[in-house]
């Protein structure tokens, strides 16, 4: 197999550390270029690709935002309580 390169790391390391909006912004644009038909084919699928791991990145950052929205609940006098993360 063989391995990935420099770019391809970087650009995985760069995903990582990516906001929410960070990757949704370069999602949107990977999108509207796809949609113009700008670039090579080459290009296009290695924007397609970006595209899938950017889409992944950013429903993984929503089901965090989920999990901690689902853990805050009011009590009977008004106080917001954030409930304890379950273990694994």
């Amino acid at each position: 197999m063989a391995e990935a390169s420099p770019d391809k790391t970087e650009a995985a390391q760069d995903l990582s550390t990516m906001s929410f909006e960070q990757a949704l912004e370069e999602l949107e644009g990977i999108v509207r270029q796809l949609e113009a038909g700008r670039g090579r084919l080459d290009e296009a699928i290695s924007s397609y690709e970006r595209g899938a791991a950017l889409k992944r990145h950013c429903e993984s950052k929503l089901s965090e935002a989920r999990a901690k929205i689902e853990r805050i609940s009011l009590s009977a006098d008004g106080t917001v309580r954030i409930e304890a993360q379950p273990q694994d």
